[in-house]
């Protein structure tokens, strides 16, 4: 992992995802975070202050160390306790039925084998418990699918990995999930390729 993808990355995911409108989605979806919770792609901690007051310790997973150099701040200011892990997602250390929540925004779009990963996220989370999720994907309309398709290559050369064309419904609804509450939306700011929103929660049986 270079200089790219350690310095230039994380600050350039600061910058682009550190927004208003996007950070009003982020705390509609925290808010239902509970108990025990697992945030993968935590990246540089921009969830961390939209967290319930009752979740006091959050074990977060990251690949990227220049993610964890630049989170390091927000992570003193906030008063919840992470442990963070600098490893993928695919393969976690943790118990089966562990958490009661495991939260991913802008994350999905990015990981090289996400099956692997959600089915990672379905094993760790207790019975019951709920996997809440904020990405951005594959549009429902054709016309901005082309553009999607277009640009792809240069977002995962540029994004380190981002892709704009993954049907994030279709990937969460290939887990054995008992319910998925989503809703679909284009964010106000941003061109449609890029602003197509899946924002839900996906409980376990």
């Amino acid at each position: 992992m270079g200089f790219y993808s350690q310095v230039i990355v994380p600050w350039f995911l600061d910058w682009t995802l550190d927004r208003q409108v996007l950070n009003h989605h982020r705390r509609e979806l925290l808010s239902e975070a509970k108990g025990e919770v697992l945030e993968i792609g935590f990246g540089t901690g921009l969830n961390l202050s939209y967290y319930p007051p009752e979740v006091q310790k959050i074990t977060a997973v990251d690949p990227n160390p220049g993610m964890s150099t630049r989170a390091r701040k927000r992570i003193q200011a906030s008063g919840i306790r992470v442990e963070n892990y600098l490893m993928h997602a695919e393969s976690l250390p943790m118990a089966d039925n562990s958490f009661d929540t495991v939260g991913s925004t802008m994350t999905l779009c990015s990981i090289l084998h996400l099956n692997q990963t959600l089915r990672e996220v379905y094993r760790v989370l207790k019975p019951g418990g709920q996997f809440l999720f904020l990405e951005h994907g594959r549009s429902a309309d054709p016309k901005v699918q082309v553009w999607q398709d277009r640009l792809t290559p240069i977002s995962k050369a540029l994004g380190d990995g981002c892709c704009l064309n993954r049907d994030i419904r279709q990937f969460i609804g290939e887990q054995p999930f008992v319910t998925v509450a989503l809703r679909n939306f284009y964010l106000e700011d941003s061109p449609k390729f890029a602003g197509y929103m899946y924002q839900g929660a996906a409980q376990k049986s």
